[in-house]
Parts: structure tokens; sequence; C-alpha cells
């Protein structure tokens, strides 16, 4: 799996400020995504689908690779978890890597797996579907705290909940022609919280009319949780990847 590490860089490390860790099974559909000892996020989409990122995997060889559902610690025991296999790695076929533009990326896993209250699927946004800025939005992931902070042991699951940005706020933000239609936003203009590397390929997801409907999935950004630099994230209802699944 990819793991860059630049200052505008895809957010292969974790959650930042005003974070909290997330209780058993109140985020069902994360996954921990683990090849040769790197770590990467995702989510569960249906029983037999995972979504992350695509600027995590520089090619589809799935050897080695597990996914990793049901777990509250990436260490330690964890009672209600299963893994995983992949079968088949999908990266979205307009995805640029120069500009993280349809950052999107499907695995199919190896059998389908068995719901519980540990293990569900989240929705989807439909392609119509409208975030206004200012909107709460909650990110999970089990990435860095700070910037070049790793989570201590045993790695709980964090959370942290941001505003959503307006694409052309986003876009003076980052420079103009950096954010597009693909593409949404969350943070403060104070900054100080953030996903963060290790996140990457994670759900941002917001809850509309008592259900928790994913919109993005955690891309890139400038740092982790810097002032008028919010991260930015693959607008799921912008891509017809999904709709393989």
């Amino acid at each position: 799996m990819n793991h860059l590490n630049r200052t505008d860089a895809p957010k292969n490390s974790g959650i930042l400020g005003g974070t909290s860790m997330a209780t058993a099974g109140s985020w069902p559909w994360m996954a921990s995504l683990q090849k040769n000892g790197s770590h990467v996020c995702g989510s569960l989409i249906n029983s037999q689908w995972v979504l992350t990122a695509a600027h995590c995997f520089q090619t589809t060889d799935q050897s080695g690779l597990s996914v990793n559902l049901g777990r509250q610690t990436l260490q330690g025991s964890n009672p209600n978890a299963v893994s995983q296999t992949v079968t088949q790695i999908i990266i979205h076929p307009n995805y640029n890597s120069k500009t993280n533009d349809n950052d999107i990326c499907l695995l199919r896993l190896s059998s389908p797996v068995t719901f519980t209250s540990y293990i569900s699927p989240v929705c989807l946004a439909a392609s119509d579907s409208t975030f206004y800025s200012g909107v709460n939005s909650w990110v999970t992931g089990w990435g860095n705290t700070g910037e070049g902070v790793s989570l201590p042991f045993p790695q709980n699951l964090m959370e942290v909940e941001v505003p959503v940005v307006g694409n052309r706020q986003c876009n003076c933000d980052n420079g103009v022609g950096r954010i597009t239609d693909n593409m949404i936003c969350a943070g403060l203009s104070a900054g100080g919280k953030d996903s963060c590397q290790g996140d990457s390929g994670g759900p941002m997801v917001i809850k509309q009319n008592g259900r928790w409907i994913q919109a993005g999935v955690v891309s890139f950004g400038e740092g982790c949780a810097r002032p008028n630099f919010p991260g930015v994230y693959a607008r799921v209802s912008h891509s017809t990847l999904t709709s393989t699944s």
C-alpha cells in the first residue's frame, strides 16, 4: 500500500484535535486494511465490498492484503473482529495521482461477511445529494493524533466532528483549481480538528433523517488541522464507481 509523506499529502497517517475514543460498535462499517505491516482505513458498503481511497494502492495486486472488520483497536484483543482477504481491487479509472481527483477505490472481499452489532455497512450518498457548508460531519480512523504523533497503544478507533466547507471556500484555501467537483471539504477555519496521516481511505459521514450517510473518503490535506486548510475528501456522490458494488 502507498504511504506518501509530503506536506500536501494523501492522509495515510490520524484523527486530530478535539477527538474522542469511539465506543465499540458506534461505527460498525469501519475497516482496517493491512498489508506488510502497513495500515489504511476503509468502510464496509455491503456484505462483500469495501470503499477506500485510490491513493492507498499503487497496484491492483491483492496478495497479502487483509480487511479487518469489527475492530475497536489495532492492537490487543478484538473479540468482535473478523478478517477477510481480497479478491479484487478496482481503482477509479479516472483517478489522477497528481491531483488526487477521483480518489476512490473498491475492494471485493473473498466471501460475504455476516452482519452483527459491530459489523454492518454504511449507506452511500446518492448522486443528487447536497451537503451544505456548515453541516457537521464525523470522521473516524486509527491514524495520527497530530503531525508526526502516532496513536498510542492499543490504538483505539478515534472520532472527530468537523463542519463541511463549501468547495468555493476550499478552493480559495487550497489554491484555485485545486478542488474539483469530485471532492468535498471539511474542517474549521481556526484549525485544530481534522483527519490526519493514517486515516486515508476512511469515511466522512453525515447523519440525515436518522441514518448515517457516507459523503466522503479521506483523501489529502495540507498537513493536519492547520488553520484555513480544511481536509479534502473524495466526494462519494460524484463517483460512478460505487455503483459497481
